[in-house]
């Protein structure tokens, strides 16, 4: 039985229908009238424990709303949605106990407390005992490296301080499902590569992750299942490698040549599907090319045959190719089944 399970899960928002201005907004004291919004659209969704699952769509696409009704801040319109058997609405506080829930644009230290008081206040509300406290603190340390953090008051903290103390805020009680709502936003490389291995540690170690991101890079490093949401609706779930194979075909092959070639026009002529092109300097040529109809031994061949070629570099297609694509609307891929 799956960890996370939610069929026809829909949320439908009333908005107050009113003109602009003084008169528009007195107008509506008298006579009230409200707009419907469909934010989540009949959304079936199964996560198996121990899967890192990325749940992605342009803005207004529902995925922050998704995570609220399954943390059991929302109640759902319509639909059900059960999260290691309970129905988070009606069993908050046990729900809340089972789960870990970072908001990238709000955080759930205590402003004005040192963040060590922070994490002593969620220790107590959860009743984790001072030896397993201690314990799960000290290997969050080893990770995010919360020592010289813990005695700051949690408003004097940098936007990577604070993104470190509330992954710790939300992990000190361990979690069977941890929900990731923008977790990098704001940060620079270097807090950005300390966060993704420890979330990558956290799913090697069992914990089942929900990651709503707009930073394909986290994706790509911590994800193995890609879901994509557009106007409410999940337009694909599946293998994240699956749906770059598919709709993300192209690879550009870089060449460098002992000599410089004269023309790349040889090399065109031996592969006429792909689009043969200079390169950075006069000894090099990049290949760009459909893997299903023409293959990187081809290229290299057609190559090889005009000039000695001393170094090769392939170039992948990225997710953000395709999920850049879904959200201009050049792209819609097929809804299937996760795996």
């Amino acid at each position: 039985m799956p960890l996370l399970e939610a069929e026809s899960l829909t949320k439908v928002f009333r908005r107050p229908d009113k003109g602009p201005g003084l008169k528009g907004a007195v107008r509506h004291l008298v006579q009230r009238r409200y707009s419907e919004h469909v934010a989540v659209d009949g959304v079936d969704l199964a996560v198996e424990a121990g899967e890192a699952v990325a749940y992605v769509g342009p803005n207004g696409a529902g995925k922050s709303t998704t995570v609220k009704m399954l943390s059991g801040i929302l109640v759902p319109t319509s639909g059900s949605v059960r999260v290691a058997g309970l129905v988070p609405h009606q069993h908050r506080v046990e729900n809340a106990r089972r789960i870990g829930v970072v908001f990238g644009q709000r955080t759930q230290l205590w402003w004005d407390l040192p963040v060590q008081d922070s994490l002593a206040l969620l220790r107590d509300m959860h009743g984790i005992g001072p030896r397993r406290y201690a314990e799960t603190l000290e290997r969050l340390d080893a990770v995010l490296e919360l020592a010289d953090l813990l005695p700051v008051t949690a408003r004097k903290l940098s936007l990577g301080q604070r993104m470190r103390a509330d992954l710790a805020a939300a992990l000190v009680h361990e979690p069977s499902i941890v929900y990731l709502d923008e977790p990098t936003i704001g940060l620079d490389i270097a807090v950005k590569d300390r966060v993704r291995a420890f979330v990558r540690q956290i799913v090697a170690d069992g914990t089942t992750v929900m990651l709503t991101t707009h930073d394909l890079g986290d994706i790509e490093d911590i994800c193995r299942r890609l879901v994509i949401l557009d106007g409410g609706r999940v337009v694909y779930d599946g293998d994240l490698q699956a749906v770059k194979d598919a709709y993300a075909r192209d690879r550009v092959v870089h060449l460098t040549l002992a000599e410089p070639l004269a023309s790349t026009s040889g090399i065109a002529a031996r592969i006429p599907a792909a689009r043969v092109a200079d390169g950075a300097s006069d000894r090099e040529v990049t290949v760009t090319f459909d893997r299903l109809a023409v293959s990187a031994v081809e290229v290299l061949a057609a190559a090889s045959a005009e000039a000695e070629v001393v170094d090769v570099r392939i170039d992948e297609p990225a997710i953000e190719d395709v999920v850049r694509k879904v959200y201009s609307g050049e792209l819609r891929p097929s809804p299937q089944a996760g795996p």
